[in-house]
Order: C-alpha cells, then structure tokens, then sequence
C-alpha cells in the first residue's frame, strides 16, 4: 500500500523554483485572507429578519476561553475539551459557496450573524446534539473538523454556510482545534492537532453513546483530515470497534504524507462505508506542504488516473474522488470542497437515477454530479450528513 499509492516521484526544482511558489501562494493567501473576521461577528445581535434562515452549531473546541463565562475562543489550548452552541443566521440573499461577512455593523439582511449562543458542559453537549438530531431521518450528525491556517469564526461560519447550502439533514457539530490562524503558523497547527486527537476521540465516544443519535459523519479538511486519522486509529487501538461502526469519513484535500497515510490505513483496517477521499492533483497548498516536507507527496494530491491509484484504492477499501471539477475560492485549489457543497442540491437532482452507491477505488467527479463507475450518490449523502 505504502509504495503503489504514491503518485511517482516528483522531479526536484531549483531552489529558485521553491522561493517563487512559496511567493505566489503567499501571495494567494494574503490577497485572499484580508480583514479576517474577529471574534466580534460572536456577538449576538438577538434577532433576525423574514426569509433568513438560521442554522444551530454545537461545539467542542480544545481552544481556550478568553475568559470564564466566555464564548469568545483563543488560540491557546484548553485543558480540557470547552463545548457551547451557536446560532447562526444566514441572509435571505446568501449566494452559495460564499461567508458573507459583516464589515462594519452586521445587518442580518445582508451578513452571517450570530443571533444566539450558550455555554455548555459535555453532558449538555451530547444531548443538545442528540434532541437536534431527532429531527432529521436516522437522527444524523454532522461533523466538521476544519484545516490549517483558521481561525474559530471561520471554522463556524463555515459549517453553518455548509449545512444551509446543501440542507443538511443532520445536527451539524464543529470540533475546533486551536489553530494559530497565520501562515507562518504551519508547525504549530500540527502539534495543535496531535494535542487535539483524545478530545476528538472523546467527543466521538460521547456522542455514539448517546440515546438517540444516529450515524455520524465527520468531514475534515486539510491538516483536520491528519487529526481525524489519528483519532479512527486511536479508536481502532483500543477496541472502540463500536464506534467506528457509527462513523462515516469524508476526508477532503488531506494534508497526510501518502506513506504515513498507509501506515494509519493498516491499523484502521477497512470502514463500512468505505473512507472516502476528495483530492485534487493541482492542489497548490498541497503542492507547497509537499515541497517543504522534502518532497513527500500528499494524499490530497493523488491522481486517480493513476493505475497504481486505482488499485491501492480497491486492496485498501478506500474511495478517492478527484473533485477538480469544481472551483476553489482560495486561488490554490485548496478549499474545492466548498464548491462541491454548495452544488450538492443540484448534483443530487442529476443523480436521482443513479442506483449506485459508494463503493472503493478511484473515480472522477464532474459538476453533474457523474463519476467513471458513478457513487456519487453516496458521497454527497455524506457530505451533506444523509
């Protein structure tokens, strides 16, 4: 698995080469990321307008409060798991795919707000997920574990344009891990993430316990897929089999070198579903990780015409879906996975006739929603927590 999974050998640039494509996705992110949004879009503003709508995200973060009695998440690491719950409003006229954030005074006509929140403990955690679950078929959850590079408000703002894009019929939850949220922050993201693994190994548990909840499935991007990884194969460890039978994973672009990937796969062993994999082979962000990890490709770059892909796919129970189909917002073909969400209603409306489901091996996904051997139907039903 470790050696036909990798894409090939990837030839070395000149040093020049390494300056220039670290300038330009710099670049890329900087022009992209101006004027984050502050923990001020938290604030609730204590109401709405007609034809919003309003999307409820639970939370556990091993972020530290800003203060006792706080909603308000830094970038330090908790000593133990904080959990709370948002409620978002999304405009009347929200295009999808896109955060549109308030600048200035937010106007929930115009802007996400915060229109809610409270303060939980876990126990209040898991049943204020489980009675929202109650409400969607198979009482579903939804699970986001985001990437490098971001902060909380964008992680939360993320899920709840996700979940009112594609409708989710589940009680979307957001792990939160305390990412630095600049770009120099790269190695302390990692440790942020191995510091993170118990709590999101923990937070799984806790939910799957709960009477009443469902199947969950947990959607990670970028270095969260890594995290999610560790956390299936902690699971897997320590003979939380029970746990892992409620999960589906969605990974999408995984910043994971393809042999370390290999070696988690061993321990994990096959998953009913199978893990699904979103890469795209011209992913920059990925491309640079690759670089200055010495030039050890990354999963999120794996190239599903390759034959030796295609048969790691099917001996390892893994589906990996080449989404490069859709447009990414970041420049870098980094985040394609929002355009993926956002067209999910329209995918699943050309797919109606589709009586395939997810299944391994290697496919490629157009915007249609039509793959070589056609699971798509599954895999939007994951992303979209169905």
């Amino acid at each position: 698995m470790a050696t036909i999974m990798r894409p090939g050998a990837i030839a070395r640039r000149p040093a020049s080469a390494d300056w220039r494509i670290a300038a330009a996705i710099v670049l890329a992110l900087v022009l992209g990321g101006c004027a984050r949004p502050g923990p001020e879009v938290l604030r609730p503003i204590g109401g709405t307008v007609q034809g919003a709508k309003t999307v409820t995200v639970a939370v556990a973060t091993t972020r530290a409060r800003a203060a006792s009695g706080s909603n308000v998440f830094t970038v330090a690491r908790a000593r133990q798991t904080n959990y709370a719950s948002f409620t978002i409003s999304v405009p009347p006229g929200h295009r999808p795919g896109k955060v549109e954030w308030a600048r200035g005074r937010p106007n929930p006509a115009k802007h996400f707000v915060t229109v809610d929140q409270s303060i939980l403990d876990q126990r209040s955690f898991a049943r204020d997920v489980a009675r929202r679950a109650a409400q969607y078929p198979g009482h579903r959850v939804g699970v986001l574990v985001h990437g490098y590079n971001t902060n909380f408000q964008e992680a939360l703002f993320r899920l709840a344009q996700m979940s009112a894009d594609t409708d989710m019929k589940a009680a979307p939850v957001l792990f939160a891990w305390p990412s630095e949220a600049r770009l120099n922050g790269y190695v302390a993201d990692k440790d942020a993430v191995t510091y993170s693994r118990d709590s999101l190994v923990q937070m799984l548990t806790a939910l799957t316990r709960e009477p009443g909840t469902g199947r969950i499935t947990v959607f990670a991007h970028s270095m969260g897929t890594w995290l999610t990884m560790e956390a299936l194969r902690q699971l897997r460890l320590t003979g939380r089999n029970d746990v892992i039978r409620r999960l589906e994973v969605v990974l999408a672009a995984p910043d994971i070198d393809v042999d370390v990937f290999a070696e988690q796969l061993k321990v994990i062993g096959p998953m009913s579903p199978p893990l699904t994999l979103l890469v795209s082979p011209d992913d920059r962000a990925l491309g640079f990780s690759s670089r200055i990890a010495g030039d050890r490709e990354r999963v999120g770059r794996l190239n599903v015409a390759d034959p030796r892909v295609q048969a790691a796919a099917r001996s390892a129970h893994v589906e990996v879906i080449d989404i490069s189909a859709f447009k990414g917002s970041d420049g870098l073909n980094h985040d394609r996975y929002v355009g993926l969400a956002s067209a999910y209603p329209h995918l699943v409306a050309e797919a109606a006739d589709n009586k395939s489901f997810q299944k391994a091996g290697a496919y490629v996904l157009d915007t249609v929603g039509v793959t070589l051997s056609s699971p798509f139907v599954y895999s939007s039903r994951a992303l979209a927590g169905r």
